[in-house]
């Protein structure tokens, strides 16, 4: 029986305070010179991005992502796989959330790969019935298709982790037993710009793994912190082992949530959390090199050099789409 004791919130933060730390900017040169242990992390000479033909969301995705993680050499047999999909609103028409086709086929592949137990798990940041997404998305019923289970990270059990990292001055967080116990996390994002970081990738997708009954929402612990620095802390502490982006429909312009649906076409994968989120944003138009949390991830996390990145599958030319962008992100534009 779950336990519904939770730990209390270390945190009360007023409006005044959340929206102030919303608009400073962020400062990584605030932070220790390096805010992490040299020897904790490797970065891989070289890493490879796989992408995929997908034209609408008809197409075979357990077929696209088993061959997806076999040219990349993925062995899940017998091990523990957490899905975590970019769950946020529903609202029908929008590009919002990672498509729940992409969802099960991910989980439908890895299951004929030989894993021991799928679990798809996420905590929204905004909508707090989970039951009123998974069944509006339809996602409840292509999970009980296949027989994999739902987690709600928000509710979830949690234990205490010391972060591996310091870029914010958080010495831990609460996080989800079913998060912790997974031998492999896979972090499924929606192709999306994000007002703050510039792009909804592998790594801010790790924020749904903070859960709200203990942090709130929208987890404001994260927001206080620096959006960029909570991205390096939180993956430094869960490393995404692969990554499964939903490249189909992106939304561009105001994303998260506000933005507008671009057709794209694509289905991106990777075990470098970086340099997945390298190649999306060189896919959209943005200049990973002017995304602050990309360059620091770069230093110990992966890579984000073209030159230190194989594209297998199809190339990047054929899905490069410059993506509309609101006026504070236009800094962050490739130039061509």
């Amino acid at each position: 029986m779950r336990s519904t004791k939770r730990p209390p919130s270390p945190f009360s933060v007023s409006r005044r305070r959340f929206l102030g730390a919303l608009i400073a900017p962020i400062a990584f040169g605030a932070c220790r010179s390096r805010p992490y242990r040299a020897a904790d992390f490797t970065v891989p000479e070289r890493s490879a991005v796989c992408l995929s033909p997908a034209a609408d969301y008809g197409v075979d995705f357990a077929d696209v992502i088993g061959r997806a993680l076999g040219e990349l050499g993925v062995d899940l047999r017998g091990r523990r796989v957490l899905l975590k999909p970019n769950l946020v609103e529903y609202d029908e028409g929008s590009a919002t959330n990672t498509h729940p086709a992409v969802v099960a086929g991910a989980a439908d592949a890895i299951l004929r790969s030989g894993a021991a137990e799928v679990v798809v798990g996420e905590g929204p940041g905004h909508r707090r019935d989970m039951e009123y997404l998974l069944t509006g998305s339809g996602l409840d019923h292509y999970l009980r298709d296949i027989g994999v289970r739902f987690e709600d990270l928000n509710l979830a059990d949690v234990r205490r982790v010391p972060l591996r990292s310091r870029f914010t001055t958080l010495p831990d967080l609460w996080l989800p037993v079913d998060v912790l116990r997974a031998d492999v996390v896979v972090s499924m994002p929606k192709l999306k710009t994000h007002h703050w970081a510039g792009l909804t990738g592998s790594m801010k997708n790790l924020f749904g793994i903070v859960p709200g009954a203990v942090y709130g929402w929208p987890k404001n612990v994260l927001h206080t912190h620096g959006i960029e620095n909570s991205i390096l802390d939180l993956n430094a502490t869960v490393r995404s082992h692969v990554t499964i982006v939903d490249g189909v429909i992106g939304m561009e312009g105001d994303g998260p949530i506000m933005g507008r649906p671009r057709p794209v076409g694509f289905v991106a994968v990777g075990i470098d959390p970086a340099a997945v989120d390298a190649t999306c944003a060189r896919l959209i138009g943005l200049d990973p090199f002017r995304m602050p949390y990309l360059v620091a991830a770069s230093r110990f996390l992966g890579n984000i050099d073209m030159r230190q990145v194989d594209q297998r599958g199809e190339p990047i030319s054929r899905y490069r789409t410059r993506f509309d962008l609101i006026e504070r992100l236009n800094g962050l534009r490739l130039q061509s």
